[in-house]
């Protein structure tokens, strides 16, 4: 099989995300003619139309959608494996964990705490991204271990340890008119306006507001009487004083995770999960014995991972 080149691989996914050969070759830093060239001979080797090209419009065909997929993670896989070998060769080792505000549900000073009495901690940087930034931020190798939450991250390609499991809430301003229920189902909140996420694929024309970055934003808007949002209970910790959090009978649990790259044999990074999962379950034993009133917080047992084998 003719395996294209990484460079062939990011001349497509500029058309692909331009839908235009003009300003994905404007993109590249290259002219028109010899960027069309290549992409119609990566078709030719591969055997298969990847887009369908008219006068007026270039549209992805359904291999290359999946095309396109496919080489934005091995772009990430080649980007990722040069950074995680520049880091690995530093003279002095530094993990990298992403995290969005809150993404932590409040266990990372308890995490930290536990993980340096470990024999293979090294120093800690960690990222505050905004929201939905960290699972790419892992792919491609800017992070080595990230908080992730499911089932909004994308997952796929990362070993995961879940750390805790959490209900939803509605987020709505105090002079809402369910702010002063007890609690709520999501048929209650048909036709209210909500924030639009990262990665949402809905237009921007449908009515509701402009994409949201992060949670100091969403509470901005749900104060004033934008929007409102459905987000996990730990939330409430950071919510503001003019909004009101009603838990949401029926809304799906949520589960916060610690995530890594598949196959990692980094000592350090399950070093950092293991802190992670006795963090976890020393904050299990304090909610067993003294409960929260409001809290359905859910933290399960487990095992604490070893460290892989290898450096």
């Amino acid at each position: 099989m003719d395996v294209p080149e990484t460079r062939e691989l990011a001349y497509f996914v500029a058309v692909a995300e331009e839908l235009h050969f003009g300003r994905a070759a404007q993109r590249l830093g290259m002219t028109q003619p010899p960027l069309s060239r290549a992409i119609a001979r990566l078709e030719r080797r591969m055997g298969v139309q990847l887009l369908e090209r008219t006068s007026r419009s270039v549209r992805l065909t359904g291999a290359g959608q999946v095309f396109l997929t496919e080489s934005r993670k091995a772009l990430d896989a080649v980007t990722a494996s040069v950074r995680r070998a520049q880091r690995a060769g530093r003279t002095d080792p530094k993990l990298t964990l992403a995290m969005k505000p809150n993404g932590d549900a409040g266990l990372l000073e308890s995490i930290l705490r536990h993980y340096r009495r470990d024999p293979d901690a090294v120093d800690v940087e960690v990222i505050v991204c905004g929201i939905g930034e960290q699972a790419p931020m892992l792919r491609d190798g800017r992070a080595d271990v990230a908080f992730l939450t499911a089932p909004y991250d994308d997952l796929a390609g990362f070993d995961t340890e879940p750390l805790l499991t959490q209900g939803q809430m509605a987020v709505l301003p105090r002079a809402h008119r369910l702010a002063g229920r007890a609690a709520l189902t999501l048929a209650d909140l048909s036709g209210e306006q909500q924030p639009r996420w990262p990665g949402d694929d809905a237009d921007a024309a449908d009515g509701r507001l402009p994409e949201v970055r992060d949670i100091s934003q969403v509470m901005q808007l749900v104060a004033l009487g934008q929007v409102v949002a459905i987000l996990p209970e730990s939330v409430r910790q950071r919510a503001w004083p003019d909004v009101a959090c009603v838990p949401l009978l029926d809304a799906p649990p949520t589960a916060v995770v610690v995530a890594w790259p598949e196959r990692t044999t980094s000592r350090s990074v399950a070093a950092l999960i293991r802190a992670s999962v006795e963090a976890a379950q020393v904050e299990e034993a304090a909610q067993a014995g003294s409960p929260g009133p409001e809290s359905s917080v859910d933290w399960p047992r487990r095992e604490v991972p070893q460290a892989p084998p290898g450096g």
